[in-house]
C-alpha cells in the first residue's frame, strides 16, 4: 500500500502544511488585532484635531492629578 494519500503528500508532508497553516492563521490573527488597534488609536487623534486648543491645554479637571512640587515646611 502506498504511503501517500489522496492529495499526494505524505503523512510528514500534510503534518508540516497542517502546521505552516495554524502559524499562518494565528500571524492573520494578530495582523487584524494590530489594525484594530492602529485604527483606534487614529481615530482617538482625529478627534483630538477636532478638540479646541484650550481644552488640549488647560489644566487637568482633577486637582490631585496633576504633579506638583512639594512643600518645603520645616517646623523650627
Amino acid at each position: 500500500m502506498s504511503d501517500l494519500d489522496y492529495t499526494g503528500q505524505t503523512r510528514t508532508g500534510r503534518l508540516r502544511s497542517w502546521i505552516l497553516s495554524e502559524m499562518l492563521r494565528g500571524a492573520g490573527y494578530t495582523a487584524v488585532v494590530l489594525v484594530a488597534i492602529g485604527l483606534l488609536v487614529g481615530a482617538i487623534r482625529v478627534v483630538a484635531w477636532f478638540l479646541p486648543e484650550d481644552s488640549q491645554n488647560a489644566p487637568p479637571p482633577m486637582p490631585f492629578s496633576q504633579v506638583v512640587e512639594p512643600v518645603d515646611s520645616r517646623l523650627g
